[in-house]
């Protein structure tokens, strides 16, 4: 029993001695953080030397204040599991690209070419720079709203109508040469080509008489002129 307890004893010292040699923080009994990065090339909008407790991983991101939900004045460092599961941010923002400031993430997600935005999980216009009386959120091609979205009419007020013009929508009609006739949709039943008329103006159309009148005029006409030119 004695010899038992000595050699167990002498095997305790002889670990220890080994291990003495090694700092304790690179001994195989100390818990060491993941050195793995949470994305590559960590640059503007990041936190590299930030620990993502949520992934185990090095490296954490900046959200913009408007991707957020609800909204914030300042951005906020959201862990990649958090992101993930879309936790406290809008889904109107795609949390893969920099915001217009390029300082954060969170950048309003766009569809067409950039012609339609999402505003409260749905697609709406982008209207082209000034046709919009106060627009709530400028883009890259053009301005939103995020309530009551414009109508034929409303459009049409100011000699726009909601077509497509390049990578917003808006196109201008001159009033002097173009009326625009608006149904129930938004874009006009009739457009309507003016050349120069008045089509505010009542239209009179010929009854009956009038028409009996403009043909006895013809016909005295054409009998005065073959009594002059045309003998029997």
């Amino acid at each position: 029993m004695k010899k038992l307890f000595l050699f167990s004893l002498l095997s305790f010292i002889t670990v220890t001695t080994a291990n003495a040699v090694t700092p304790w923080w690179l001994q195989p009994t100390i818990c060491k953080l993941n050195p793995t990065d949470c994305y590559r090339g960590m640059g503007a909008g990041y936190d590299p030397e930030m620990w993502d407790a949520t992934s185990s991983c090095w490296g954490v991101k900046y959200i913009c204040g408007d991707a957020q939900s609800p909204k914030s004045n300042t951005p906020k460092l959201i862990g990649r599991a958090e992101i993930a599961r879309g936790t406290g941010i809008s889904t109107d923002y795609d949390t893969d690209l920099l915001g217009v400031d390029g300082d954060c993430f969170g950048r309003r997600k766009t569809a067409e070419n950039g012609s339609i935005a999402s505003v409260n999980g749905k697609y709406v216009n982008v209207w082209c720079n000034g046709i919009l009386p106060n627009p709530d959120e400028t883009l890259e091609y053009g301005e939103i709203t995020y309530g009551t979205q414009p109508t034929c009419a409303s459009l049409a007020a100011d000699g726009y109508v909601g077509i497509e013009n390049g990578r917003c929508y808006g196109k201008y009609y001159d009033s002097a040469q173009y009326y625009i006739e608006c149904g129930t949709n938004l874009l006009p039943s009739r457009l309507i080509v003016l050349n120069g008329a008045d089509y505010t103006a009542t239209t009179k159309y010929p009854t009956e008489k009038d028409a009996e009148k403009i043909f006895d005029t013809m016909y005295s006409v054409s009998r005065e002129q073959k009594a002059k030119y045309f003998t029997e």
